[in-house]
């Protein structure tokens, strides 16, 4: 068994009423070996089986990509705080088309800590590093249905700025990009995007790899370390990189932010025509922004990325286009 997990393995068993679990299987580990997340199959509950988020607190002296830093491990750790306080205090207003794990339990220790979830692969089996356009715009709708859900909510507890790449926690990989209009602009694309009329709760990790599938199409999202205040085309432009290649965004972007605005706008029924329209063109305008906000991150982190392709870095002329725009206004 896992050490983490065997740290907290007697009160799980307690505040799930089992004596003893049938399985345990490791999912997969987290990030630079910050722990695991398992599959418990529980005897004798009212649950077949839940999934458990280990997380160990120590500093890292190695990273996948060579940034194991002070910097990286203390937003590591702030992550991991972050993600506790959404699953406490906010996951359970969300409705159950728009669905996320539920928390069973969590405990926090000085040097570790676990969090118990619903375990949604009964219900969504289906998981994928690349996405048909059918289930691209499921993710798609779900996202709206989550950003209308919070627009212009408070987000305490959660990120001031959500998403893992923005300017302020990334001064390293900013710092190691090569010179260049994007790297000198980087700060006031950072401000337009966070100085917004309209802003909600953001994902902040929504690749596609975070949403499960049913054999319905429904979607469900998982892994919320970043989730936290922002403008909901960051979720929707890093989506898109993630689950497509350079021509299947030329060939399904403009479709799937039509679907997107559609899903939003039908959310917010109670919202004056007015509003919605205002809202629309803001976040429309904040799109490649929004994108190339986070190629100056992939830029830095790691140059030559397959994300960084073509239709990805032709956002960042677009993004100059608005800033010129919005500066001149």
């Amino acid at each position: 068994m896992d050490s983490t997990l065997e740290l907290f393995i007697d009160n799980i068993k307690y505040h799930l009423r089992t004596d003893s679990f049938i399985g345990i299987n490791k999912i997969q580990s987290l990030w630079s070996d910050y722990g695991g997340i398992f599959r418990l199959a529980l005897k004798d509950s009212n649950v077949p089986s839940v999934v458990v988020k280990c997380i160990t607190r120590a500093q890292k002296e190695t990273h996948p990509r060579g940034w194991a830093t002070n910097l990286s491990h203390q937003r590591k750790l702030k992550s991991y705080e972050v993600e506790t306080c959404w699953y406490e205090q906010y996951a359970s207003s969300l409705p159950e088309h728009t669905k996320v794990p539920q928390l069973l339990y969590s405990e926090h220790r000085v040097h570790a800590q676990v969090l118990v979830l619903e375990d949604l692969s009964p219900r969504y089996p289906g998981t994928t590093n690349k996405c048909t356009y059918a289930e691209a715009k499921s993710v798609v709708q779900w996202l709206a249905r989550f950003h209308a859900h919070f627009l212009n909510a408070p987000a305490k507890g959660l990120w001031p700025i959500g998403s893992y790449w923005h300017l302020d926690t990334r001064p390293d990989e900013w710092q190691a990009m090569e010179d260049s209009s994007l790297k000198r602009n980087a700060q006031q694309l950072n401000d337009v995007l966070n100085t917004a009329r309209f802003s909600t709760i953001i994902h902040g990790d929504a690749k596609v790899a975070n949403f499960c599938f049913a054999d319905d199409g429904t979607v469900a999202a998982v892994d919320f370390q970043y989730v936290g205040k922002g403008v909901g085309v960051k979720d929707l432009a890093y989506f898109m990189g993630s689950c497509f290649s350079d021509e299947e965004c030329q060939l399904y972007e403009n479709a799937l932010l039509d679907a997107y605005f559609v899903e939003l706008t039908g959310s917010l029924g109670d919202a004056n025509k007015s509003f919605c329209e205002d809202l629309e063109s803001e976040w429309r305008q904040l799109y490649p922004i929004a994108w190339a906000d986070f190629n100056r991150f992939l830029l830095g982190w790691k140059p030559g990325h397959s994300k960084l392709h073509t239709h990805a870095l032709s956002k960042n002329d677009e993004a100059f286009e608005v800033l010129n725009k919005l500066t001149q206004a």
